[in-house]
């Protein structure tokens, strides 16, 4: 018997930590633009636009870190 054994589906805890990153740069990305649009309210149209496109593409590399442990499964 090993002292350290690994049973169970490794991509459960591959996605938990893959989950973590996107997680951030969505709360960065809405952070931002809540700064950007308190010091200057004009600009609230555009940047709402830059910020949906990052919240877009952060969640894109969470969603490729769900499907990649089962591709490589």
């Amino acid at each position: 018997m090993d002292l350290a054994e690994l049973t169970g589906n490794v991509g459960t805890l591959g996605y938990g930590l893959s989950a973590i990153g996107p997680g951030i740069g969505v709360g960065i990305v809405w952070a931002a633009y809540i700064s950007s649009t308190a010091r200057q309210p004009e600009s609230a149209g555009l940047t709402r636009t830059y910020a949906f496109l990052g919240f877009a593409v952060s969640e894109a590399l969470a969603l490729l870190g769900f499907v990649v442990p089962f591709i490589l499964t």
